[in-house]
């Protein structure tokens, strides 16, 4: 599946709730999810209204909404989930923790980008350290105890600054540490499900590819 390069509140309506993809414009009064609350497209409404979806069908939106949240290709997202079944624990649990220790949801989360695809872009543009060295790649596996910063020239750009003075910025998470001012950050721990903020059935993901 090629990266959607459409409206992205198109995505929001189709799961049907707010997948916060375009950081603080997702707050304001003109989000459409708020103002059309049914699928995009002409046929919107008559879905609404339509009876009980099947098993597959709900199995399927919730694997589409949690890979629309972190921005994933069908591909990359399936092979997290591969990974995942192969670790010990439980597999959904896993592949949300896999999902939470990639490097742009740990930017996104320290507050250096107001979304995913912002902290995709800042990665992308080598803008972002991992334990002293410059990366471009966005899915790197952070680990406990990995520095992440903002390169010293580029720790005063606008995206970064604007981030991290948002009035809607998400509180720091417990398994993360934070210095604003030097714009570094360490992964303490592991995330668990418990300090994961995202209201998923993880198990439906699990029975929908176990098919």
């Amino acid at each position: 599946m090629a990266r959607h390069t459409g409206p992205v509140c198109r995505l929001c309506r189709r799961e049907g709730q707010k997948l916060f993809l375009k950081g603080q414009k997702c707050y304001t009064d003109k989000c459409p999810v708020d103002r059309r609350a049914y699928p995009p497209g002409q046929h919107g409404p008559a879905q609404a209204r339509r009876r009980k979806q099947s098993d597959y069908a709900v199995q399927l939106r919730e694997k589409q909404k949690v890979k629309r949240i972190y921005g994933m290709h069908e591909k990359q997202f399936r092979n997290l989930f591969e990974s995942a079944a192969k670790t010990d624990g439980i597999t959904g649990e896993n592949l949300l923790i896999a999902l939470e220790s990639r490097l742009d949801n740990v930017i996104f989360r320290m507050g250096f980008a107001v979304s995913r695809a912002a902290a995709r872009q800042l990665i992308r543009h080598r803008h972002v350290e991992v334990n002293g060295r410059v990366t471009d790649v966005p899915s790197v596996q952070v680990t406990p105890g990995d520095e992440i910063a903002v390169k010293a020239s580029s720790k005063d750009i606008l995206p970064v600054q604007a981030s991290l003075e948002a009035r809607t910025r998400p509180s720091l998470q417990e398994w993360l540490a934070l210095d604003e001012k030097a714009r570094v950050g360490r992964m303490v721990r592991r995330p668990t499900r418990d300090d994961i903020p995202l209201a998923v059935q993880e198990q439906l993901i699990v029975e929908l590819y176990s098919k």
